[in-house]
Formats: C-alpha cells, structure tokens, sequence
C-alpha cells in the first residue's frame, strides 16, 4: 500500500508540469539521441549510445516516480487567516538566541525545498512547528543534536 503524500496546489501544478515536459520533450529529445547513436556502428562500445540510455532510464524512472505521487496526493490547502501551523502555511521563525528571523512554507516532503524555503512537515523544524500559534516557542533538536529554540512570529496563507 503506498503511502499518501500531502502536495499543495501549486506543488501538484509544477510536478503535472514536469511530467507532461518528460513525457513529451524529453522522452523524444532521449530516442532521438539513442537513434543518432546507434547510426555510429558497434553499440557495445559506444559512450554516446550509453550515456543515452541512462538518460532514458532517469527519465522514466522519473516519470514513475511523479506519477506515482500525483497518484497519491492528497492536496492541502491552507486557510486564509491560519490560526496555527499548518501545512501550506508560510511561517516567520525567529531564532531565540540569534534574533534572526526565517520564513519558511511548510509542505508535504515530495514538495519539499530547502534552497526554495519550502521545508518539509516530516523534518525536525516541520515536525516542532506543525499545530503551534503566533507567540509559541518551540525546541528543535537538530540531526547533530543540538537544540535551537523558534518563535513564531507570524503565520500566513
């Protein structure tokens, strides 16, 4: 049984993108190198004819892949004035000891986007923000085991 992957609107929009991109750009970009290569001769000694075929293997693969979590997603939405932490919700933390201040959106973890500012809700900050409100301190401990300390100090849509 496979398990169900939460995905927001506009998660589900760029991974419907992605697919319909690999099924028909660059599965025929792909045989079109594969054709292009098998034209040189001998395929068993062959760099281009390989390095194509693994391409079609990541493609396809790929295609699976997003396939499968579209076939499984459930698609969240957040409220218009979320009261506490939800998923889809963007999230101002500030560091307690450092008074910086992060601002994340917390999602399902297919979406998951660290260098984006899209965290997942299975991570340690995902997983000790989720249900809190506006002014709660919440601990994280670390992958290292170090423990930081967050404020909420806004949730927005």
């Amino acid at each position: 049984m496979q398990r169900e992957v939460a995905l927001t609107a506009e998660g589900q929009a760029k991974l419907e993108e992605e697919l319909l991109h690999l099924e028909t750009v660059r599965r025929r970009e792909v045989g079109e190198r594969i054709r292009e290569a098998k034209e040189f001769g001998d395929i068993s000694e062959n760099s281009e004819y390989d390095d194509a075929k693994n391409e079609q293997a990541w493609v396809e693969s790929r295609i699976a892949e997003i396939s499968q979590i579209l076939a499984n997603a459930t698609i969240i939405e957040s409220p218009r004035r979320p009261s506490c932490v939800t998923l889809g919700a963007r999230v101002h933390l500030k560091d307690v000891a450092s008074a910086e201040v992060f601002v994340y959106q917390l999602v399902g973890s297919a979406e998951a986007d660290p260098t984006n500012s899209k965290i997942s809700n299975e991570s340690p900050v995902g997983q000790a923000i989720m249900g809190s409100k506006k002014g709660d301190v919440v601990a994280v401990t670390t992958p290292r085991g170090t423990q930081i300390t967050y404020e909420i100090v806004s949730i927005t849509k």
